[in-house]
């Protein structure tokens, strides 16, 4: 057995241990450009995650999340669509979330990738 055969049997092991992770996130990475094609928007999402949280449409945001701090009230620099009556922007962990003024129930949420790929 030469001296590389370790490095290379330990290259190959780590590498297989890794293949799964990497085609996970890969099927990730091309759902964007399906919802683009088919006219969806591609930087809308139906679940995040914000202080070790997950959250869903339809799911109400803590008081922390509805104050003026992280009222997002420029989403046109952030190529963020117009908010609907009674709802703000705001900002919860990475993504953009619109949620109702009232109750702060999100109805829509956009990954932040939108502000920085236009």
């Amino acid at each position: 057995m030469s001296k590389s055969t370790p490095l290379l049997l330990s290259v190959l092991l780590l590498s297989a241990s890794v293949l799964p992770f990497s085609s996970a996130h890969a099927d990730d990475e091309t759902a964007a450009p399906a919802a683009q094609t088919s006219g969806q928007d591609p930087y809308a999402v139906t679940s995040f995650t914000a202080d070790f949280k997950r959250f869903t449409i339809g799911d109400i945001v803590p008081e922390l999340y509805r104050s003026k701090t992280y009222e997002i009230d420029k989403w046109q620099l952030r190529h963020l669509p117009a908010p609907e009556a009674d709802s703000h922007w705001t900002y919860m962990g990475g993504d953009y979330v619109l949620i109702s003024n009232a109750e702060g129930k999100v109805l829509r949420a956009e990954e932040g990738n939108i502000f920085y790929e236009h």
